[in-house]
């Protein structure tokens, strides 16, 4: 049996106004200087598929509309809501005060590893995605509710921003799903 792939009209997805109505995902996603406009439409599009409900852009992080960011965002930018903050520890503080839990994705003392992070049944996430070079902000680790690691076993000591932020979303879209 041969399988066919299919086509873009098949595939059943939503429109704007369609993804601007559905019911999302409890997860916020929060980029803390983040520098490549590629990265960040990766994101974006990554956040359209998870129906996530908002991403802040931190600091130097680029805001759409951008060509750049439009490569990689291929419209989603139209459909994830979205804010820009200069002040990374205002977003999470004012998240912290409405019982969102903010949780810094990086490599740090008293880390979770992401396979062993278990949300609890109707708890609102955030997520903290840092600098390509220099990760999420001390201060950010710091404010934070909890740091979850990416458990990594090969020679290099990080993986890409926007592969970690599909990793994390996939993860915790999936454990959120089997919560419900």
């Amino acid at each position: 049996m041969q399988n066919r792939k299919l086509k873009n009209s098949e595939l059943d997805r939503k429109t704007v106004e369609e993804f601007k109505e559905a019911s999302k995902t409890p997860i916020i996603v929060i980029l803390d200087n983040i520098r490549s406009l590629n990265n960040i439409g990766s994101v974006f599009r990554t956040s359209d598929a998870f129906l996530i409900e908002k991403i802040y852009l931190c600091g130097i992080t680029a805001q759409p509309p951008h060509k750049d960011i439009q490569k990689t965002a291929l419209g989603a930018t139209d459909t994830v809501s979205w804010e820009y903050a200069d002040d990374v520890i205002e977003i999470v503080t004012g998240l912290q005060k409405k019982d969102v839990k903010v949780y810094a994705i990086e490599q740090a003392e008293g880390a979770v590893m992401l396979d062993e992070f278990n949300p609890e049944k109707g708890e609102k996430l955030a997520v903290v995605f840092g600098n390509e070079v220099k990760g999420v902000q001390q201060k950010v680790v710091s404010a934070s509710d909890g740091i979850i690691e990416i458990p990594q076993l090969g020679s290099k000591h990080s993986l890409n921003i926007a592969v970690s932020t599909g990793v994390v979303l996939w993860d915790l879209f999936s454990k959120l799903k089997a919560t419900k």
